[in-house]
């Protein structure tokens, strides 16, 4: 009797497992065809003096053509600048924001997360192109109207390499909120009050439960936010491409966009391909490193 009771407790532990692989053979399908082919692809292009006939293999030449290509290395140099500038302050202000909203009533905080979440849903070349208005280097332009309100000159805010890093990355901290505030709403949501009224009768002010009780029961949410966040400023394209093109004089040049010119503009397939694949390594090294530091007493 115990035999067959083993006998059919492993059945059926076999018979689970096979409903298991039933239950995510799409989606397993679906990373097959959209995520591992492609990458296998690249690596195979980027092995190769592409052409779509006739292509020649090249081994690594691709590879040693990008670590030795200066445009490379300033692109990556623009693209860090723009990942330290703007994913620090992004996190700050959506932390902010979301304790602001938090005592509101219900309505209220919905439709302040309404109005902060709708640039992520809007489309990006529309709100690239209300941003070249805002940035438009005539007197019409607003944020010209406005420093001329404190009594300075007219900025070529996108058409001189001395603000034009600096006008993408304001863009990015005046429109990339909405995600990070429902997220650390959430959080705020699910610290427990017991906490801040044993705060409150230590005598702890607003700063101090701040910093004692809210910081770290939002780590495990900033930790997400802060590495989803380098993974997309590391990958960021379309504003450099819409707003500068990547100018002037490629001061604005992420790696996102070289590679778009690589594959695009100059038919270098197998060139972008490697491109892609050093920074896809990049990314996954700084990943691991945030996990390692910053994920050391995160519970989740």
């Amino acid at each position: 009797m115990a035999l067959m009771a083993k006998s059919i407790k492993r059945k059926g532990i076999k018979g689970e497992g096979t409903w298991g692989y039933i239950f995510i053979a799409v989606s397993l399908v679906v990373f097959a065809m959209f995520t591992a082919y492609p990458v296998v692809s690249a690596f195979i292009i980027s092995l190769q003096k592409y052409k779509p006939l006739g292509s020649t293999y090249v081994g690594l030449d691709n590879y040693a053509s990008t670590l030795k290509d200066a445009l490379f290395w300033k692109a990556m140099k623009n693209t860090l600048v723009y990942t330290v500038l703007t994913v620090p302050v992004n996190l700050i202000l959506s932390m902010a924001i979301a304790v602001l909203i938090l005592p509101l009533r219900k309505k209220t905080q919905s439709f302040f997360k309404g109005i902060y979440y709708l640039p992520v849903v809007a489309s990006g070349v529309a709100l690239s192109v209300v941003w070249l208005w805002i940035f438009d280097p005539l007197e019409g332009g607003i944020l010209n109207q406005l420093i001329h309100f404190f009594g300075f000159q007219n900025q070529n805010w996108l058409g001189s390499s001395k603000t034009a890093m600096f006008s993408l990355v304001f863009m990015s901290w005046m429109s990339s909120h909405g995600t990070s505030i429902i997220i650390y709403l959430a959080g705020l949501l699910g610290i427990d009050d017991t906490y801040y009224e044993a705060a409150e009768m230590d005598g702890a002010n607003f700063l101090q439960k701040l910093w004692y009780i809210v910081v770290p029961s939002l780590k495990p949410a900033t930790l997400f936010l802060l590495v989803t966040g380098v993974i997309g400023s590391f990958q960021v394209f379309q504003n450099a491409y819409l707003m500068t093109g990547g100018g002037p004089n490629n001061s604005t040049t992420m790696v996102g966009l070289l590679i778009f010119n690589s594959a695009f503009t100059y038919f270098e397939f197998g060139k972008a391909a490697a491109q892609s694949l050093i920074l896809a390594v990049i990314i996954a090294g700084v990943s691991v490193i945030q996990f390692k530091y910053a994920g050391k007493d995160v519970e989740y």
